[in-house]
């Protein structure tokens, strides 16, 4: 392992941020260019995809952040260049991808939108701060990023593809430990934490209300009541109610089933009854259909929003912690109600988890517990989702810093030789693409 590689995988650097973060660090880099250079240029072509010196400078700042160097400068020519090669591989990924004939749906690019949307109104406050920092409204901002969103999810896509299934055996994390055990740092203080989540859902009656005003709503689109005023007014679909409910052309198939078979099935300028998806009762309108594509409108009412929905949830959350009190297996409950189906099968392990790396507010509520306890129900969203929800954290224990050990931090080795495995994979991988794929730097940086 090259010091180089040792320094990635200890400090865990990670230079891949949120597409509205990384563009806003852009715009803040751009105010570092000196006065008289051009605003922006295109450094890089990779396939038909352009890389700007903004997003070079706007990278370097965002990667500076993450590692916490304070003296990192954004004219320094060796982290310039190490950004752009972060960028091509990156455009590379996404050019591979559409050449693949990857696809991202409209729901999943309006749903990956409001995500990141909503952690950059918990970072800075509101709709309002947002819009003052990007210089445009929320409509134009929707707007403006979701191809760069469509191909975030391509490249998610393309990358999971390739390492998803990649597995180390326990004879390679054995060589692993063997060469570099003396190398490796003391691991820090950790919490091996568990939880049980519980997304909010309606009350049968919440749903019936719902479903009821998405009746009167489509009775008043056909009676003569303008969509797009509708849909600014009550939809819940903030990606499309600002421009009226439009989702423009969308191709076969990248709709939710439910979505798509109503749509196609309509006529042209017809209305459809209220249709039940996961995300909630849509009414629909087809304005043009193509073979292969049609282009609606649409106006989604969600469920599970209101405050009684989110008390009830809580309510039930509040009762399995009694239950554990009384004795009852913390992981055998989580088996049976957790919502989370990532962890749901392991009894929602989360894992060892090092207290630094722990949201502050979660770090500060665990840090009161003693091992066997469990927080209160806390608010959560799984990351990717805008499912609200809940969820219950168990403190099984707290283990101190200690030198790495074989048998009791395996996991923690596994992740390592992991993540060794996959590092030369992804460089042999970007050997080929840089082979296969045009691409070119446009002069100096």
């Amino acid at each position: 392992m090259n010091s180089r590689f040792v320094a990635f995988l200890f400090t865990a650097i990670v230079l891949v941020s949120p597409i509205l973060t990384a563009n806003k660090a852009s715009a803040q880099g751009m105010g570092n260019i000196k006065s008289g250079e051009p605003m922006d240029k295109i450094v890089a072509i990779v396939g038909n995809e352009i890389i700007l010196q903004s997003e070079v400078v706007g990278h370097l700042m965002m990667s500076a952040m993450q590692e916490r160097r304070t003296n990192a400068r954004p004219d320094d020519p060796v982290l310039l260049r190490r950004s752009l090669d972060v960028l091509i591989n990156e455009k590379l990924i996404v050019t591979k991808a559409i050449e693949d004939s990857l696809t991202a749906s409209e729901d999943e690019i309006t749903e990956r939108m409001d995500y990141q949307i909503q952690a950059m109104m918990q970072q800075m406050g509101s709709e309002r701060r947002i819009e003052e920092v990007y210089g445009m409204s929320m409509a134009k901002i929707r707007r403006d990023f979701r191809d760069e969103i469509r191909k975030q999810l391509l490249t998610e896509r393309l990358s999971q593809q390739k390492f998803a299934a990649m597995k180390v055996s326990s004879k390679e994390v054995q060589d692993f430990f063997k060469q570099y055990k003396d190398s490796i740092p003391p691991v820090p203080p950790q919490f091996e934490i568990y939880h049980i989540v519980k997304n909010v859902e309606p009350s049968p009656e919440a749903k019936d209300k719902t479903l009821a005003l998405a009746k009167k709503i489509r009775d008043s689109l056909v009676a003569g009541g303008d969509f797009a005023t509708f849909a600014r007014r009550y939809s819940n679909d903030p990606g499309s109610a600002a421009s009226g409910g439009d989702l423009g052309f969308v191709e076969r198939g990248k709709f939710i089933a439910e979505f798509e078979k109503t749509a196609y099935a309509l006529q042209i300028g017809e209305i459809s009854q209220p249709v039940e998806t996961p995300f909630g009762f849509h009414v629909i309108q087809l304005l043009d259909k193509r073979e292969t594509a049609v282009k609606t409108r649409h106006i989604l009412l969600k469920l599970g929003q209101t405050d009684d929905d989110a008390t009830r949830t809580k309510k039930f959350l509040d009762s399995l912690r009694m239950r554990v009190a009384k004795g009852e297996s913390f992981e055998d409950l989580a088996k049976q109600y957790s919502d989370d189906t990532d962890t749901k099968a392991f009894g929602g392990l989360l894992g060892r988890m090092e207290t630094t790396k722990l949201p502050a507010d979660l770090r500060e509520k665990i840090e009161k517990l003693k091992d066997g306890e469990i927080t209160e129900a806390l608010t959560y969203s799984a990351p990717g989702s805008t499912k609200s929800g809940f969820n219950i954290v168990f403190r099984k224990k707290y283990i101190p810093e200690h030198k790495i050990t074989f048998d009791d931090d395996y996991k923690r080795l596994e992740q390592m030789t992991t993540m060794q495995k996959r590092a030369k994979v992804y460089d042999d991988w970007m050997k080929e693409l840089r082979k296969s794929i045009y691409w070119e730097v446009k002069g100096k940086l």
